[in-house]
Order: C-alpha cells, then structure tokens, then sequence
C-alpha cells in the first residue's frame, strides 16, 4: 500500500428506502448521530406507505430523492445516486445500526491508497451481536466455480466473532448492506447492472472493477449491525430466483471465454441438483426458482455478453471447490 492518496474532501451516506418507515424510525437517530458533519440521504424508491412524510416530518436535516418507481435496489441506487455529490458514496441498508466512529478507518483507508475503489466494515448480526451476519460479514470472497462466499460467513454457517476478522485486507467483493464506494469509479462503470433488480449486483459491480485493476477492502476497525431480510426473506422463492440468475449472469459478464465456457457448464449442472436439493428442503417453489433463473438467464445472455468489459481477468479465488467441501 502507497502513501499517495489524497485527502476525503466529501462523504455522503446514501440510504435506498422502500416501505422501510420502521427501519427508518428505528436506525436513523443513530446514523445520524454517529455521522457527524456527513449529508445523509434517503433515497426512496416508490413507497407506499407514509415513509417520505415521516422523514420529511421528524428529520428536516436528511436529503429526500424520490424514485418514481421501485426498480430494485440496483435501479434504485443508480437513479438516485445521480443526485448526490460527493467524492464517496456509503451506501447503506436501512436495516443498520451504525457505531460511534463509524466512518473515520474508511475514510483513512481511502485516503492511504488511491487505487482502493470500495471498502466495507465489520458487518454483524443485530439479533446476535457477538456473531458475524450474513450479508457481508468479514469481507466478501469467492471459490473456484464462481460460488460466494465471506470471511466469517459459508453459506449458511456464521461464526462467533472472536476478534479473528479485525484487520484491514483486501477482498473480492465488498457488501451492499454497507458499501462506501468512490463515486467516479462507481460511474465509470455505469453503476449497478439494473437487470439484477436485487442480490448479487455489488459483487458483479466489485468484479468488473478488479477487471480494471482496482482493489476492494475490508476493515475491521469500523462495525455495523445488520438485521437482514428486510425487504426478502432469507426463505423466499424470489431470492433463491435472483441469486442464481444473477450469479450466472455475473460469470458470463466478467470470466475470460477460455475459463468460461467449462465453467458455465459445470455450474448449470451444479445449479439442477442444487434446484432438487432447495425443493426437498424448502418446497417445490425454490425447484421452480432455480428453473427460471436458468430461463432467464438463457434470455439475457445476449444482452449480458454485450455488456462484458474490455479485460476480463481470471477468478479472483482462495478457496477451490467450497461447494463439495461443505456439503459433502
């Protein structure tokens, strides 16, 4: 790591809202209090219920973008972050608790290397907050075959944080929970690919900036607290449907064609028995998920490979087949 950055001039905390009025009620004293002399904003993406007036009402210092329709978090954030200028961006689920001093080893981590595009914090479990949560953790990776995975997190196993993750190092992707992100690269990049809507965008957003030889980090000297399964349950059809749509879609845009092709194979099949796996565990709508997430996938690959970058670079992986090793 150099010591050529600059100095953070401006941060804006950006929070995507959508029917959220209890988060908002509940997490935003604390965002505020904790981010001093920060504009925070509340991006909201068509609600329905009395969200804007209450923020409007009770939080006249907090910014309101209004979208005037709900295009998921990855349409949500590209068209109101067009309104927001700032030299970072922190993205943040509305369903956070932020701590005191928060923002300050983020920030000092930008400013020690100029190449260093995205950066998340320690992310853990509101409900158990001696344990790491699930979306994000310590830290996003990836194996081999293109599955996710995080630093305190496989699958559906979370860890007791211990102290273990309290480093500054880089990763593969960082989480959308809490995502501070340098606005000109997030542009550069024309933002979230909003064909993902939801899950997934972040890490397809984190790779194609890799591809560009920016690096992605962690630090475990700021903490939040996620509650997760805010706006999709963990259990739902539609968030088994978008993670393995979104995921395939992620590989075709962002693998070499060399590594891709036995990949993408490999994985569909993968996908078929993880489809009977989800069906026998949760019901026949998660077997009928994964089904249509191939279908569309098999739909979009068109528009997906014209979207694919100028370098593509091989997988960025630590652990090699992390599937067979945890389930089998």
């Amino acid at each position: 790591m150099n010591n050529s950055g600059q100095n953070i001039t401006s941060l804006a905390i950006a929070i995507l809202n959508w029917n959220g009025q209890s988060w908002l009620e509940k997490f935003l004293p604390t965002v505020i209090q904790h981010s001093p002399n920060t504009d925070v904003y509340v991006i909201d993406n068509a609600s329905t219920d009395q969200s804007v007036d209450y923020l409007l009402a009770h939080f006249p210092s907090v910014k309101v973008i209004i979208n005037k329709e709900n295009t998921g978090f990855a349409g949500g954030y590209n068209n109101g972050l067009q309104h927001i200028d700032a030299e970072i961006y922190c993205l943040l689920n509305s369903d956070v608790e932020v701590t005191e001093n928060w923002i300050s080893p983020v920030v000092k981590l930008f400013e020690k290397d100029p190449d260093i595009t995205a950066i998340q914090p320690k992310i853990l479990d509101y409900h158990r907050k001696n344990f790491f949560e699930f979306a994000g953790a310590a830290g996003g990776m990836i194996d081999n075959l293109g599955y996710p995975y995080c630093r305190g997190r496989i699958f559906e196993n979370l860890e007791e944080d211990k102290g273990q993750y309290n480093d500054e190092t880089e990763i593969f992707w960082a989480s959308g929970c809490s995502l501070f992100i340098r606005r000109k690269d997030f542009w550069e990049q024309n933002g979230f690919d909003e064909r993902f809507f939801a899950h997934q965008e972040e890490i397809d957003l984190c790779w194609r900036l890799k591809n560009t030889g920016k690096k992605i980090y962690y630090t475990g000297e700021s903490t939040v607290y996620h509650v997760g399964g805010g706006t999709l349950n963990r259990q739902s059809p539609q968030k088994t449907y978008l993670n393995f749509r979104n995921n395939l879609s992620m590989m075709l845009k962002n693998l070499p064609f060399p590594a891709l092709i036995g990949l993408l194979f490999t994985r569909l099949s993968l996908d078929g028995l993880a489809g009977i796996y989800f069906g026998l565990k949760n019901g026949f709508p998660h077997l009928w998920a994964v089904v249509r997430a191939h279908f569309n996938f098999y739909a979009q690959a068109p528009g997906t490979i014209k979207r694919r970058g100028k370098h593509q670079m091989k997988i960025y992986y630590q652990t090699k087949w992390l599937i067979f090793k945890h389930f089998l």
